[in-house]
């Protein structure tokens, strides 16, 4: 504690206190500090302790009256915090303020604080103290209404119009990858897609807007009113995002509207789709031609597949030529063909009827397939389908057999092979079946299989498998995952420090 003078620097003589008679410098009290400080104190009326409230689930400091803020240990957002929660400073000059080190789970949180006051007869008088705070774990509301789980304001709704879900593993890769689930309320998983919940409505309209960049799809949206306050004119809605993708995937075999073939560059009716990415990846079997297919452009003229993977039929290739680029017929006008399959003329037999009859066809797997292997096709021949795209099509200008994709080792040898995992969401699952391990099974391979589609996915390190290695002697062909493409899933227990971690934090 000291005294400042206003005329310190002018005064040249010295005084003696009005109170104990030791000489001084003259001053407008007449007194020297120390017996200054037994008539005065000038942190009177500020409280030397506080408390402080966090939520410990989203590591928020609430600023009275309701507002909780994000603030990081000896920051400035927590010096604000702690000198608004101080009363009596408005009657003084604050000359300085900071944090006193404590550790950070002893929940204790000290400001050493600088303050001036002018006291008797104009003198001016300087202080040095220190305020402790004690942190006390308080939930915000926010997070009380997650706990609670069944409190939301929004509600995006995602759904696809197909028999499997192979499109909802892979949209959840992505959102995890992404993160685009944070401020999600729950989670919870329907029989024909899947449910987010949140608590602010422009969080909900985030999601949206990320899956209109990842997937082609196409939203509605709707309000109910749930309470209406008539003195302050507030309502209060929940609103609804339905999210529809389109309804074609990897694998399927479409036959294109005439107009719409045309605009894609005069490309083949019958189609198969190899990816689905932010929009559909569409692949001519007969001539290689490939067209990208947006959402927009889908439902202004929408199709339908012609069959599910379910429906698609094994064969074994008996015999596979490939056709060479003299062979092959230059339109003008159609799209540039793709560099990535290979055109070949192939004769297959259903693995149901070896030796009873064969069926020739082109494909877009010449690339993959070779003599004896076996592949997934659709009997067109064979197959009740009821498309009014396909009925204007001449019976001679249809294949007989569209083969999709090549056909590896069982599913059991492949998953035993499988060396890493996936992460998923913390959501309400739905009934579990046969039917969703079939169909994420299929997703996994499709990984495996499928090397750009890997990219948009985190892949982890699956230690369990890693140590019980398999034998890698066989010389089967079978797509596998690197190594170097892998993530190690890290598992944190403790802070930076090498012990527990911080009580204010757990």
């Amino acid at each position: 504690m000291e005294v400042v003078s206003e005329n310190q620097g002018a005064a040249s003589n010295t005084i003696l206190c009005c109170q104990c008679g030791t000489s001084i410098a003259p001053n407008p009290a007449n007194m020297c500090v120390s017996c200054l400080r037994t008539e005065v104190d000038i942190t009177e009326g500020i409280p030397k302790q506080g408390t402080l409230y966090f939520c410990r689930n989203c590591e928020r400091y609430l600023q009275p009256p309701n507002n909780w803020i994000t603030a990081a240990l000896e920051s400035r957002e927590l010096l604000s915090v702690c000198l608004k929660k101080m009363k009596g400073l408005s009657k003084v000059r604050l000359v300085d303020a900071g944090f006193i080190w404590t550790e950070p789970h002893s929940k204790r949180i000290k400001v050493k604080l600088t303050i001036q006051k002018e006291v008797l007869n104009g003198a001016v008088l300087q202080q040095v103290f220190v305020v402790e705070y004690t942190v006390n774990n308080q939930m915000c509301e926010d997070c009380q209404r997650v706990e609670a789980k069944d409190f939301w304001r929004a509600v995006v709704q995602v759904r696809q119009k197909t028999t499997h879900k192979k499109t909802f593993f892979y949209l959840e890769q992505l959102i995890l990858k992404h993160k685009a689930h944070a401020k999600t309320v729950s989670i919870k998983e329907t029989s024909d897609g899947i449910d987010f919940f949140y608590a602010a409505k422009q969080d909900a309209k985030k999601l949206v807007e990320f899956l209109q960049a990842v997937v082609p799809c196409r939203y509605q949206t709707s309000q109910q009113l749930m309470s209406h306050d008539i003195h302050s004119n507030i309502f209060d809605y929940r609103s609804t995002f339905s999210v529809e993708i389109v309804p074609i995937c990897k694998d399927n075999v479409v036959c294109l509207p005439p107009k719409l073939a045309q605009l894609l560059g005069n490309i083949g009716q019958m189609c198969v789709c190899y990816r689905v990415t932010q929009s559909v990846h569409l692949i001519d079997p007969k001539t290689l031609q490939v067209a990208e297919l947006s959402g927009a452009a889908f439902w202004r003229l929408p199709f339908t597949s012609l069959c599910d993977p379910k429906q698609l039929s094994q064969y074994i290739v008996m015999d596979i030529e490939i056709i060479q680029d003299k062979d092959k017929k230059h339109v003008a006008g159609h799209r540039p063909a793709s560099q990535k399959h290979v055109l070949a003329e192939v004769w297959v037999a259903k693995a149901s009827e070896m030796g009873n009859k064969q069926y020739y066809c082109r494909t877009h797997l010449g690339h993959l397939l070779h003599t004896g292997d076996t592949v997934l096709g659709f009997d067109l021949n064979n197959s009740n389908v009821n498309d009014k795209n396909l009925e204007k099509i001449k019976p001679e200008h249809l294949p007989d057999v569209v083969l999709v994709k090549k056909l590896y080792a069982d599913k059991a040898r492949r998953n035993r092979r499988r060396k890493w995992k996936l992460k998923h969401f913390d959501k309400e699952m739905a009934a579990e079946t046969d039917s969703n391990e079939r169909d994420y099974t299929d997703f996994l391979e499709d990984l495996e299989e499928d090397s750009a589609v890997r990219q948009n996915v985190n892949i982890y390190v699956d230690r369990d498998k890693v140590a019980v290695d398999t034998d890698d002697t066989d010389d089967e062909d079978i797509p596998r995952i690197s190594l170097q493409e892998m993530l190690d899933d890290l598992h944190i227990s403790g802070d930076a420090t090498g012990e527990e971690g911080a009580a204010m934090l757990e």
